[in-house]
C-alpha cells in the first residue's frame, strides 16, 4: 500500500508508460477524491452508518499532466494503487471549471465524460505543489483562493493562468 507520495506518483508513472505513446514526459501527478467537502466527514461521521456510506460512495482518481495531455486514472480505495485510464484529454482542452483553492482541501470540477455534469474533485494540501503544477497548464483558468467567498477579483484573489 503506497502512502507516500513519491511512491504513488512512481507507481502512476509505472503504470502509465505502459501505454503511453515514445517520448511522453510525465510533469506533474494529483491525487483526488470525488464527492461533497471531506470537511462534512466529520459531520457525517457522527450519524451512524452515514459516514460509511458516504466512505464508500466516494471515488478516487489520479491526474496526470504530461508534456501532450492530462491523463485521467481511477486509484484504488484501499491500497492507492493506480487503476485503469478514464479519459485522456490534450492540455488545452481539458474539461475543468471552478477551480478553488483553498488551505488544506482544494476543488476543482471535471467533466470526465463529454456532455455529463462535471465531477467535484477534492484535492488535499498534501498534493498542493502537484495541484499547482497542473493549474498552471490550463488554458486560462481561473482559481479561486478562497481569501473572499464567491469572488475572485483583485490580484491577491485570484490568479489567471
Amino acid at each position: 500500500m503506497a502512502i507516500r507520495r513519491a511512491k504513488m506518483k512512481a507507481q502512476v508513472i509505472e503504470k502509465l508508460s505502459q501505454a503511453a505513446p515514445p517520448g511522453e514526459t510525465f510533469i506533474a501527478c494529483v491525487h483526488t477524491e470525488t464527492g461533497p467537502s471531506p470537511w462534512l466527514n466529520a459531520i457525517f461521521d457522527e450519524i451512524p452508518l452515514v459516514g460509511v456510506i458516504v466512505a464508500f460512495t466516494r471515488k478516487f482518481y489520479f491526474l496526470t499532466l504530461t508534456n501532450t495531455s492530462i491523463v485521467v486514472n481511477s486509484a484504488s480505495r484501499w491500497t492507492n494503487r493506480p487503476g485503469d485510464v478514464v479519459a485522456v484529454f490534450p492540455r488545452a482542452a481539458f474539461p475543468v471549471s471552478r477551480i478553488k483553492r483553498a488551505s488544506v482541501w482544494s476543488s476543482l470540477y471535471v467533466e470526465l465524460t463529454q456532455g455529463s455534469k462535471p465531477t467535484r474533485l477534492n484535492v488535499h494540501r498534501y498534493w498542493r505543489a502537484e495541484l499547482d503544477q497542473l493549474i498552471a497548464a490550463f488554458p486560462q483558468a481561473t482559481v479561486f483562493d478562497g481569501s473572499v467567498p464567491g469572488q475572485a477579483t483583485g490580484q491577491d484573489a485570484a490568479k489567471t493562468v
